[in-house]
Formats: structure tokens, C-alpha cells, sequence
């Protein structure tokens, strides 16, 4: 029996939502951009990502309103993509997957998160002890964890090896 390519006949929100994020590589693309990756070429070099299968992606998450394409240059004419709203509802979805892999596949950890205002681990669910509030996106800072490479390759998880805020803007200039 051959696997179908959408979800029709499906009456569940899960199945809807797999339509706009199920397919390979899309929540990673959210991800970076979540950590403040903007560019086309800093998705394309971060992720080791083909770039048919990049544009495609963006494309979609652009048209589905997760992300907003935005002039940065005239000339010669330049985009970023920046999260929107409807992106950034995507954070507990991120994270709680980050868990799991964390907990169920062995992985080393990462990342921390931490309620920037006071430098508290989030919890679970985004919470903040210290604080008793589900922390913002943009108040949520990441640190590296002992997981991370050292010394990597390329730019942007050089950039990424410095504690910062998500949704902050990557600067791979001087990374």
C-alpha cells in the first residue's frame, strides 16, 4: 500500500499541523530561526540543508505566515526571514521535542534555557521557579552546554557558542 502524501482524511490537529511543519527539515529551519538565524545562507550552511530543499522550505514557512521575508539590502536586492508570531507559538513545541530527544535518545545537553531577567533553568514547560511565569520568547536566553563542539565549522554555531537571547539576530560577520 502506498503511503499518502497528506493527511485528507484525518479528522485531528495534529494531522493538520504535521501538513505546515511535518515534513523533514522544516521545524529545524524554525528552530534557527527561533535562534536568530535570518539569512538564506546562514540556514543554508548551518544546517547542511540542499538548497532546492531550503528555498521550498522557506517558501512555505513564509506563505503559512511562521515566517516573514523582509528586505534588508536594495542592491543588490537582499532578504531575511524573521519569525512571526505564529512562529514563535512554535517555541513549546521546539522545546519540549528537545526534552525528549534529551531524555529517550541518550543526548548530550546542548543548550540551556533560562529566564534572562534572572537567569533562571526553565522548567518543563517554559516556566520560570523563580519568577512563577511561562517566560516570553524574547526573554528566554540560551547557553551553550557541555554537549556543544568547541570549535565549530561554520559561522553560525560559532555565533551560537555565546550565551543570547532567542529571536536575537545572528551577526556572522564576526563569528
Amino acid at each position: 500500500m502506498a503511503l499518502g502524501k497528506d493527511y485528507a482524511t484525518q479528522e485531528c490537529s495534529i494531522a493538520g499541523a504535521l501538513e505546515i511543519v511535518g515534513e523533514r527539515w522544516t521545524l529545524l529551519v524554525v528552530r534557527d530561526a527561533l535562534y536568530g538565524v535570518r539569512r538564506y545562507n546562514d540556514f543554508l550552511v548551518h544546517l547542511g540543508i540542499p538548497r532546492a530543499v531550503l528555498a521550498s522550505r522557506l517558501q512555505a514557512l513564509t506563505a503559512e505566515g511562521i515566517l516573514e521575508k523582509r528586505r534588508y539590502q536594495e542592491s543588490p536586492p537582499r532578504d531575511e526571514y524573521v519569525v512571526t508570531d505564529r512562529g514563535i507559538a512554535l517555541w513549546p513545541t521546539l522545546r519540549s521535542l528537545g526534552r525528549w530527544g534529551r531524555e529517550h535518545l541518550g543526548e548530550a545537553r546542548l543548550r540551556y534555557f533560562r529566564h534572562a531577567t534572572c537567569g533562571t533553568e526553565l522548567g518543563p514547560y517554559g516556566e520560570c521557579a523563580t519568577c512563577g511565569t511561562v517566560v516570553p520568547v524574547p526573554d528566554v536566553e540560551m547557553v551553550p552546554g557541555p554537549g556543544l563542539d568547541p570549535d565549530p565549522a561554520d559561522p553560525v554555531s560559532r555565533a551560537l557558542l555565546k550565551p543570547r537571547r532567542l529571536l536575537e539576530p545572528i551577526d556572522t560577520r564576526h563569528a
